[in-house]
């Protein structure tokens, strides 16, 4: 679906041993500012248990998983909304990306500078948010004053309430909120769309720290949760470092050892990729049939042509009907054919809204 997460961060706080971890797109990693010049793009497979008990049932010939694209774009600092470093262009990379991932540095090491000279993740977010927030009262004023002279001489009611809405992000920028902050009604979400804000995107906390405090955390990742208390987003604990130490190991036995012997039941990568997907909104039907089963990326709350066309925009335009059994119940039936036979494959027309982990087939005619 070319949905993308974009980590973001100051300089040297993980970004790029992160992304590392996440994809097999290698981004030179060294202690130094703006080590990361170009965004990485990196596509990355989303976990998920029902995709192994599906391909143990099928026994396709190929299995495909759902994946999310990751960019790793460069480190932001003071200053960047006005060119700053590398601010420009950061800025503009962000803006191309659907959601956020920020990165905060929650460890303590001499060895690794910080750029601001001490390890303040609650600094760093603000410092971020700041920069994002200026960006974003810079494009609502250009546009507030180009939809007011519109506004005026014009009858369209949806330019008005552009206006309302452009005021409404202005006095939130202003007062040090971000744009996401706001709370539109339906009407308004739709007129607001377009503008691509910055601080609107969906964003997700990381908290980078050392490997003891993976499993409870610190006093830096309490006052990152305490920062972000109001914002309505997730705070995850990864040890970077750590997890690129277990993706150096050759075997998923190896691996898993590692993660045993630290106390954790799956890597914090998983976890990551996993909220990554939920940020962008996403969900995952199945095919499942001798020659392949596959998960399939939706958006969550599509109908069953939108689902179909994500195959191919010929199954949308020629949709006929959707044919569909819940997960549990292939599961349990051990098959489509017994899933049949027990009454639980349902024929669904245009209006069935998908729903995560539905295993579907389409009949469609062009």
């Amino acid at each position: 679906m070319g949905l993308q997460c974009g980590i973001v961060g100051l300089p040297n706080v993980g970004k790029s041993t992160l992304f590392n971890c996440l994809s097999n797109a290698k981004a030179q990693s060294a202690n130094f500012p703006f080590c990361t010049i170009e965004p990485n793009v990196g596509v990355i497979t989303v976990p998920d248990e029902r995709l192994v008990k599906l391909e143990e049932l099928v026994q396709p010939q190929r299995v495909l998983p759902a994946t999310v694209e990751i960019v790793d774009i460069a480190g932001l600092v003071k200053g960047a909304s006005k060119g700053e470093g590398l601010g420009n262009k950061f800025l503009s990379n962000i803006r191309e990306t659907d959601a956020i991932i920020h990165v905060l540095r929650c460890f303590d090491n001499d060895n690794i500078t910080h750029v601001d000279g001490s390890v303040d993740p609650v600094r760093d977010k603000e410092v971020i948010d700041m920069e994002l927030q200026l960006k974003d009262l810079e494009t609502v004023e250009a546009r507030l004053q180009k939809s007011e002279k519109a506004a005026k001489s014009s009858k369209d009611p949806e330019m008005k309430k552009l206006v309302e809405v452009l005021y409404l992000y202005k006095e939130a920028l202003e007062s040090g909120k971000s744009a996401r902050s706001v709370e539109l009604t339906d009407t308004q979400e739709k007129v607001a769309h377009d503008l691509w804000l910055l601080t609107n995107k969906p964003i997700l906390y990381v908290c980078n720290v050392d490997e003891a405090s993976v499993i409870d955390g610190n006093s830096y990742v309490d006052a990152v949760k305490n920062a972000v208390a109001d914002e309505n987003a997730e705070v995850l604990i990864i040890a970077a470092q750590t997890e690129a130490d277990i993706a150096e190991l050759d075997s998923y036995e190896e691996r898993q050892m590692f993660l045993e012997d630290i106390g954790l039941k799956e890597s914090g990568v998983a976890k990551l990729i996993r909220s990554a997907y939920r940020l962008l909104n996403l969900e995952t039907y199945f095919t499942a049939g001798v020659k392949e089963v596959r998960a399939w990326t939706y958006p969550k709350g599509a109908v069953a042509p939108q689902a179909a066309g994500v195959i191919h925009s010929d199954f949308e335009k020629g949709f006929i009907r959707a044919e569909v059994i819940k997960y549990s119940d292939f599961v349990q039936y051990k098959s489509e054919l017994g899933c049949k036979e027990a009454g639980k494959m349902s024929i669904e027309g245009k209006e069935y809204v998908v729903q995560d982990g539905d295993i579907m087939h389409f009949r469609f005619n062009v």
